[in-house]
């Protein structure tokens, strides 16, 4: 059994959540003890039970303590990943992507493709946007062998939730492939999703979308961003979100979720300004991205490399965590690489567990 201290590094969700993929994945009987030791609520919340349940349906876990506020618990994994239809309901207004970001991983190496309604709250604080998620993580997945697909069904907000995506996701031929992303390169055109919810009087999505695409102007980046006005969600919301590919075949995103007191070119200037801060860095990828992928370098076939614009304490903790399952991690100054575990679906159906 491995025994993992959720209360090391930024001692959040995040430990929780990848602990339990790397367990699922690797065969190996899992005690979390200390779960999210150094936030406000100690202990699990809704979000994080609906994530541990949903690692357990696919791989046929057992568990011991997945309950809310518990603050240790036991994952052990049975013998195969499976594939299928799965609706996994939060139950509160946590965030969608960040379950979907704790199965994704686990679904790569399914024995069949995944097809998941995940409920929930979709843009938020705290929590990738479904659009960065689509259109910066997603291309990289693929080119690392795992077709990976969000869509947003319906919006949600904090604090409502009542939100809904559909995750798919086509499983590796046999691994994961290393990525080196080693040359930034340019960025020639951004595009981007302005997207409001039941606020079309105040012309939201108009006003985040221009204050942002000025913003980009003055720094000499043609910007194209989509306004979306949705009429489906149950109460009023918005999110931008914006992205981009690079000559040297990299990717960087930005994002950013309405709240009360929030006003829309804020949100604008706010997006604008983080998306140019990792630009100008010359890093290969942005700040939430950086972390993003290291679960995937750290169970891929070869070497994972690129460049961050900044060390985070999201990145840390991935980084720690994927060591003590086995990765190897190096860093210089802000290069990033793993030499990843090498694991194949034949792994997965074949390892004891």
């Amino acid at each position: 059994m491995i025994h993992v201290d959720g209360s090391k590094q930024s001692g959040s969700g995040t430990v929780v959540r990848f602990a339990v993929a790397y367990a699922a994945l690797l065969g190996r009987p899992l005690h979390l003890s200390n779960a999210r030791a150094r936030r406000d609520k100690p202990g699990l919340r809704p979000q994080h039970v609906a994530a541990v349940r949903a690692c357990a349906e696919l791989c046929g876990a057992r568990t011991e303590g997945v309950e809310v506020a518990s603050r240790e618990f036991t994952f052990a994994p049975g013998r195969a990943i499976r594939g299928g239809r799965f609706a996994w309901d939060i139950g509160t207004a946590g965030s969608t992507t960040m379950l979907a970001l704790s199965v994704i991983p686990i679904a790569c190496f399914a024995r069949a493709p995944l097809v998941a309604r995940i409920t929930g709250g979709v843009f938020q604080d705290f929590a990738p946007s479904p659009h960065h998620m689509q259109h910066v993580l997603a291309p990289l997945l693929e080119r690392m062998g795992a077709r990976v697909e969000i869509d947003v069904v319906r919006a949600g907000y904090v604090p409502r939730g009542g939100g809904v995506v559909e995750l798919r996701v086509r499983p590796v031929r046999r691994s994961l492939l290393g990525l080196q992303l080693l040359e930034p390169g340019r960025v020639r055109a951004v595009s981007g999703i302005a997207f409001s919810s039941h606020l079309e009087e105040r012309r939201v999505s108009e006003r985040m979308a221009q204050v942002c695409e000025r913003q980009l102007a003055a720094a000499g980046l043609e910007c194209r961003i989509e306004r979306t006005l949705d009429r489906l969600a149950s109460h009023p919301g918005a999110s931008l979100a914006i992205w981009a590919r690079t000559s040297g075949g990299c990717f960087l995103g930005a994002d950013r979720a309405g709240a009360r007191g929030r006003s829309s070119e804020s949100i604008g200037r706010f997006v604008a300004a983080r998306f140019l801060a990792d630009r100008a860095t010359g890093a290969s990828c942005d700040r939430h991205l950086a972390d993003q992928l290291v679960v995937f370098g750290a169970l891929a076939e070869g070497v994972t490399t690129y460049i961050v614009p900044r060390a985070t304490e999201h990145l840390e903790t991935n980084l720690w965590l994927a060591e003590q399952f086995g990765a190897r991690v190096r860093t210089d100054a802000r290069r990033v690489q793993l030499i990843g575990l090498g694991l194949s679906r034949a792994n997965t159906d074949t390892k004891p567990r």
